[in-house]
């Protein structure tokens, strides 16, 4: 098997992320709500795994780093508390539906910057004319999860914090494999993380780092949190306002090693290894005319490519056959097809992790290449 669906889930990780995971397990139970041993376990696991995130996103207060399930689950909470019936969002044009269903359940039409794809320059200047008319908040994908562009963020949060509006970026493709210190950006209010794809930890795992202090205030779920149990209102301190109920003691107790692992690598050595790895599979690619293949100067490891007049699906079948694992169609994300003009087909995409190998691409396109030959 070729396994190249890490955008979706990193599926190999480092054994110590498996080991952590079988400790958590069968040693911490209780997470800090009783004076026992396994109960002050869990309570040393998850605060570990806070500071390990701390430390890679450069969060000087490690109860701003909220646990959650996925990045789907941090963004709602973001935006939850963010958004009121009013406000006026700026999104780019290459947002997951982890952010547009929730601006749609909450009837916010949002200002959309439809640039074209690569073109980083034009989104600043998208944002500027779009600041013009006044804006609230702005959601913003730093990497695309379709085609592994990267939004020109220091650009971006320069425009937002001179202009005083907050931003909450969508870390989905870029946490573990991009440099984000918070401290940089002051217009930052969240940033919104899967724990189970570059940061290599368990699924079921993500991370919010709540930077706005109006998050606390407004939870998306109220319940037990182990503080304050005498009252029936929610605390209204970090962490304990966002994390109500028992939380995923083990798959945390594995986000720390994933993190640990990245932070010993670094998100730049990981990054420029599937930078590399991408460019040559795209060359590869190249080889059959038939392909449309979506590679930038400035991508993280993730490619895409079509057939035109093929359903993106009919060869992710076909290629699924061949021992090839690769994600197709809309992606979740049907507004960044609708930006880069590829809704009708779908792309097929192809991603990588830092365990992916010069061999194992090879062989994914020299499949891919006869697979389409015979089309």
């Amino acid at each position: 098997m070729i396994y190249l669906d890490n955008a979706a889930t990193t599926l190999y990780k480092p054994r110590a992320v498996e080991q952590a995971v079988r400790r958590a397990m069968y040693g911490a139970a209780g997470y800090a709500r009783g004076s026992y041993a396994a109960a002050s376990r869990a309570g040393e696991l998850v605060y570990a795994c806070r500071e390990q995130a701390a430390a890679l996103f450069g969060v000087g207060e490690p109860e701003r780093v909220i646990f959650t399930l996925n990045a789907t689950h941090a963004l709602n909470i973001a935006v939850n508390a963010l958004v009121a019936p009013d406000s006026r969002v700026i999104v780019s044009g290459y947002e997951h539906n982890a952010v547009m269903r929730p601006l749609t359940a909450r009837n916010i039409e949002p200002t959309v910057l439809d640039t074209p794809l690569w073109d980083g320059a034009a989104m600043v200047s998208a944002l500027k004319q779009a600041l013009v008319q006044g804006a609230d908040l702005m959601i913003l994908s730093h990497v695309s999860n379709v085609f592994g562009s990267i939004a020109p963020l220091d650009e971006i949060a320069e425009l937002l914090t001179a202009a005083g509006v907050p931003l909450i970026l969508d870390a989905s493709q870029s946490a573990g494999v991009a440099e984000i210190d918070v401290k940089r950006y002051p217009c930052l209010a969240a940033v919104c993380m899967p724990g189970h794809k570059a940061l290599y930890g368990p699924m079921g795992t993500g991370i919010l780092l709540a930077l706005d202090d109006r998050i606390a205030a407004k939870p998306l779920l109220t319940g037990g949190t182990g503080s304050l149990s005498e009252e029936l209102r929610q605390p209204d301190f970090l962490p304990d306002a966002l994390e109500s109920g028992t939380p995923n003691v083990p798959g945390i107790a594995g986000l720390a090693a994933g993190i640990a692992f990245v932070r010993a690598v670094t998100p730049a050595h990981i990054a420029g290894q599937e930078r590399r790895l991408v460019h040559e599979l795209a060359r590869a690619l190249s080889r059959e005319s038939k392909i449309e293949c979506f590679a930038g100067k400035e991508q993280t490891g993730v490619l895409s490519f079509r057939v035109p007049g093929t359903p993106s699906e009919v060869l992710a079948d076909m290629l699924s056959d061949e021992g090839v694992c690769t994600r197709a169609g809309l992606h979740c994300a049907p507004l960044a097809h609708r930006t880069a003009g590829t809704e009708d087909t779908g792309t097929v995409r192809l991603s990588l992790s830092f365990y992916s190998t010069a061999r194992q691409l090879e062989q994914a396109a020299d499949k891919v290449c006869r697979l389409v030959k015979k089309l």
